[in-house]
Order: C-alpha cells, then structure tokens, then sequence
C-alpha cells in the first residue's frame, strides 16, 4: 500500500477481481451481478448510499467490469469507481424501468444463462419495486454470497494498515469521551465534543487524502448509546441523553472510518469507586477476555475460542449473565463474517480480523463489556487496540 494515499490501490482491487472471476468460472457462470453496497465496495471502490434506485457491480467472463446507476450517480462513479464503463438510468421509478437498462447492459456484456449474484434482483429498501433479476431475459442465479465473504474474511496489508489508522483514532476518541463525562452532563453534550474534537485532529492530521467513505458519519466518534447505568445490562441499548450520575456504570465505545474501513473499541467505565458487585462482574469481564485471547493459541475454528468462553461462564456460574457470542469479524462493515460462536465452524486463519467482546450483565448493576480487535495469527493473535483495560483506569473522579 502507497503509505501516502493511505487507500486501497488499484492493483488491489484488480486482484479482488481475479478472484471473483475465478470463482464464477469455476462455477460455470457468464458473469456476476453485485447489488450489496459493501460488495461493490470491495471490488471496485465505489462508495454509494442506498436508496430506492438501483445500483449494481457487473463483470463478465472476460473481467470487464461495469456499474449501473442513476443518472444523478454517473459522474460520481467515473472519478471514484475502478470499472471500465458506467450504465445508467434516468431516475427510480421511471418508464421504462430502470431494470430495463440493466437488462440491457447485461446483453452488451454477454451476460446471460447462469449468473453469479448476490440477490434475484436490487433488494426491496426504501419503498424500491422491480423486476427480478431472472426475469430479465434467460438467467438463472447462482448464489454467490458464499464466496464474496469468504474472500472479504481474510484481510490484506492494506486493509490492516486501514484498520490500524482507525483503531488510532477510535483510540483517541474514547479518550476524549471518557475525559469529558461528568456528574451533571449528559450523554449527548459529552458525547459530540468528543467526537468533533477527535474528528478535528484526524483530519488535521491525515490531511487532504483522507476519505471516511461511511454514510453515517464524517470522522471520529466516541458515544455510549444509551448503555449507562442500568440501561447499560441492554447490550443494543440507543442512546436517550440520559444524564451521567454518580454510581453510574458505562460502557463508551468508538471507531472512525478510513476509506470505509471501521474498527471497534469498547471500555466499561465507572462513575466514581465500584461496588463490590461491580468489581466482580468487571474483573470475570477481563478474564473472559483473556481466555479468548489465549484460545487463539490452539483453537482451529471459531467455535473454539467461543467453546473456552463459554466454559469459562459455566465454571464460575456467570451464564445468568450471558448475552452474546464472543466477538465477530469486522473490516468494511462493523459486522462481518465469520462469528466467534459455537455454531460457527469456520477455521481461522491469519489475517482474519476479530472483536473480543464477551459481555456481562446485570439490571441491577449495568452492563460489563470491553471490546478489543484482534488479528489472527500463526499460532495466535495480535492485540490491534491499545486503550487500557485495567479497573484503575476505568474510574472517572466525581
């Protein structure tokens, strides 16, 4: 990766292609037709937000590669897109339907009979109707899912040093939030001058060539979302401009998108000296992170390292306080595939990015959970995220 563009460089994303491609040759396919933001992403760049219009990735047997968008997308994904030629469409809805132009694309490509996609046509978000991709002409689809994230799973060099920058920044963040929260303020007031201020010293930073590439935020942030005091024992709690009070446990968390590349970083904290009970629950919190990362050592699948979580629950009777599975893959989106959970058999291998977050909760005294992310190893893993984990730092003065 050029250190200096700090972005995925254009022989990677061809390499992306070749592999694609030898998958839909391998599976008989004409071609492939990718309607997921984070796929057309992968392959070939283009950041885009979803609505009802229609947006697709093509290539075809030959590795000639092809967007379709609306009319109001062309210009946008001829200078951000890495494609050989753009298709459009007027507008959604529209007379003929725009599925009609992809209809059409598609033939000028030679793509036809069976198909690799990611969907029998663009999913039906914000209101969207249309016609399905088999009734378009003579296709059949072959299911790619599989393979696109299978490939996304293992991250290049490229992508880690992305991720890095990112944990750097989520780093700087949580700092922040937890520097600014105070008995008396709310979630919100600390919460945005965290992350106005993290942002600012990102971008001055970075400088001109950073891209964030993420539809739902413009830089650093750190926020609790609503996981303080009791409402923290709800893991996927919103934020509700509570008011921090003394004797408050919570858990802030942080990332900041890099070219569309987003970390994870999560601390329990607490508002003043913890209960007794909290001390508890916060340090089998610590443990069950390091017996995660140890399974690393020896485990051959995700389920293993889940298997020594979760045993761990059961020896020190803690399963009341179960919620979730271990932790998951993250990269382009802040959930991915493979899962840290006892169902999920994939092997590890190096290169795979994981969140290690099991959690602990309780109504009566809040929610408990770290997360850090870890990249996969030979015969372990590697710490990425670098925030304090010990209760002495966790303790705001009130």
């Amino acid at each position: 990766m050029d250190t200096f563009q700090l972005k995925i460089s254009d022989a990677e994303y061809r390499q992306r292609c070749d592999g694609l491609l030898d998958q839909i040759t391998a599976a008989g396919c004409s071609g492939v037709v990718l309607f997921d933001r984070d796929y057309i992403i992968y392959y070939c760049g283009f950041a885009f937000i979803p609505t009802e219009r229609p947006i697709a990735f093509v290539m075809n047997s030959k590795g000639e590669r092809g967007l379709f968008v609306p009319r109001m997308e062309v210009e946008h994904a001829q200078s951000n897109a890495l494609i050989d030629a753009v298709a459009h469409y007027i507008e959604y809805p529209d007379d003929p339907h725009p599925m009609m132009a992809l209809k059409k694309l598609l033939a000028e490509m030679g793509i036809s009979g069976k198909v690799a996609a990611d969907g029998d046509g663009y999913p039906r978000i914000f209101g969207y109707r249309g016609p399905k991709l088999t009734e378009l002409g003579s296709i059949s689809v072959h299911d790619i899912h599989d393979g696109v994230e299978d490939q996304m799973m293992v991250k290049s060099p490229a992508e880690l040093a992305l991720l890095e920058e990112s944990c750097r920044w989520g780093n700087l963040a949580l700092r922040l939030l937890q520097r600014y929260t105070r008995v008396g303020l709310t979630e919100t007031e600390v919460e945005r001058r965290a992350s106005d201020e993290a942002t600012r010293a990102m971008v001055a930073a970075i400088g001109p060539i950073y891209r964030g590439l993420s539809m739902t935020t413009a830089g650093a942030y750190g926020i609790y979302r609503g996981q303080i005091g009791r409402s923290g024992s709800n893991p996927h709690v919103l934020a509700s401009n509570l008011t921090f009070q003394e004797g408050d446990v919570l858990v802030g968390e942080s990332t900041a998108p890099i070219w569309g590349y987003v970390s994870e970083l999560e601390r329990t904290m607490f508002m003043g000296r913890p209960s007794d009970a909290q001390k508890r629950l916060f340090d089998h919190m610590i443990a069950l992170q390091e017996t995660a990362f140890k399974a690393f050592e020896t485990a051959k699948t995700c389920s293993d390292v889940d298997k020594a979580v979760r045993a761990y629950f059961e020896k020190h009777d803690l399963t009341q306080h179960w919620r979730h599975h271990t932790g998951h893959a993250i990269g382009l989106r802040y959930h991915e595939g493979p899962f840290l959970d006892h169902g999920d058999h994939t092997p590890l291998k190096p290169g795979m990015v994981f969140t290690i977050e099991p959690g602990l909760y309780a109504p009566e005294l809040g929610g408990f959970r770290h997360s850090d992310m870890v990249v996969v190893q030979e015969g372990g893993c590697k710490m990425m995220t670098f925030y304090p984990r010990d209760l002495e730092n966790m303790i705001i003065p009130v």
